[in-house]
């Protein structure tokens, strides 16, 4: 039975420019079988492309339609929504500039002729930023989110992500931000799955680090949800964690095993 397999990135398959032991070689084997893979990133701050890039370079092959970021959600979601002349502020870092305008979507600073706010992972942000992306929002624009990631793992540690930007937004306006694109977003499984993938939800796998992100869509969706200890994630937060995952793994190197047979009893695998 073929299998659909949706990678995480950072903290999964990789931390920073370094591979996890044996991903390389469990995700040629997965392809080996037949297996159909998707990688899955909600960072904002790079391009598909250079994605690709960095993939390849690490020796993972892979064909850039098989790559989404959270970027490419928000851009596909938000030119849905548009209508003509409609314009949208972004607070984000250019690679998300960069994805809206390849759909053909307006882009302005100015807080008065804006319909949406899309906020991402912003290295730069500032009070300034905030504020314009605030008064946008008292005249009316409606504020979504690339991804509600508060930290991002890095080789010694996290850095914080997008959910710093979501969490002063939300400070500022008392609510809750209205839509988040990428992971765990149901619209973002809705795709991979029927769109890329092609196949049965049960016949697939979501396969990351993070309980509220990789594991919650997974399970929300009716995905197999696979949680590796490569990333934020450490087995202790399990204990009282809302988001259970199906199968827990040391890393993705042992993702062939798992699903070569899925008696895992037999395999003294951990499930859920």
């Amino acid at each position: 039975m073929q299998k659909g397999f949706i990678f995480d990135l950072d903290g999964t398959v990789y931390l920073d420019n370094k591979l996890i032991d044996g991903a390389k070689e469990a995700i040629q084997e997965l392809k080996n079988r037949g297996d159909k893979i998707v990688f899955l990133t909600n960072k904002s701050i790079e391009t598909i492309t250079a994605y690709v890039e960095k993939l390849t370079g690490l020796g993972i092959e892979v064909e850039r339609e098989n790559v989404v970021n959270s970027n490419f959600l928000a851009a596909r979601y938000l030119a849905s929504k548009l209508s003509k002349g409609e314009k949208v502020m972004v607070i984000g870092e250019q690679p998300l500039y960069d994805e809206l305008m390849s759909m053909g979507i307006n882009i302005s600073d100015d807080e008065t002729d804006v319909s949406y706010v899309v906020l991402g992972w912003d290295r730069e942000f500032n009070y300034d930023k905030l504020n314009r992306a605030f008064q946008a929002w008292k005249n009316g624009a409606i504020v979504v989110a690339t991804n509600p990631d508060r930290t991002c793992p890095v080789e010694g540690g996290q850095i914080p992500d997008c959910g710093a930007m979501i969490g002063a937004m939300e400070g500022a306006t008392g609510e809750k931000v209205e839509l988040i694109l990428g992971k765990p977003s149901p619209l973002a499984a809705k795709f991979i799955v029927e769109d890329i993938l092609s196949l049965p939800a049960s016949n697939c796998y979501m396969v990351g680090d993070r309980l509220e992100t990789d594991i919650r869509m997974g399970n929300d969706y009716g995905i197999n949800s696979v949680l590796v200890l490569t990333g934020i994630t450490e087995k202790s937060m399990l204990e009282h964690a809302d988001d259970q995952p199906h199968y827990i793994l040391n890393s993705i190197k042992e993702l062939p095993a798992i699903t070569r047979d899925l008696d895992s009893k037999a395999l003294g695998l951990q499930k859920k």
